[in-house]
């Protein structure tokens, strides 16, 4: 092997698995119950209580501040 196959093989091999890696932790598998609960989740309106409204207003104030 001369130096420009080794670094090839090493480039393509590194490439191959770190999309197969990329790949394992942006795709999520549902079941058929969890999917529906997640799509519904996703399609009704949020409501924040006051608690969660009244975090995000400090949140926002200190951020402001900093």
């Amino acid at each position: 092997m001369n130096t420009a196959t080794v670094s090839n093989f090493i480039l393509t091999s590194t490439l191959t698995h770190a999309e197969k890696t990329i790949h394992e932790y942006e795709v999520m598998s549902l079941n058929n119950r969890d999917s529906e609960v997640f799509f519904n989740a996703l399609a009704k309106p949020v409501r924040f209580n006051k608690k969660l409204a009244d975090a995000f207003e400090e949140h926002n104030q200190r951020m402001i501040n900093k």
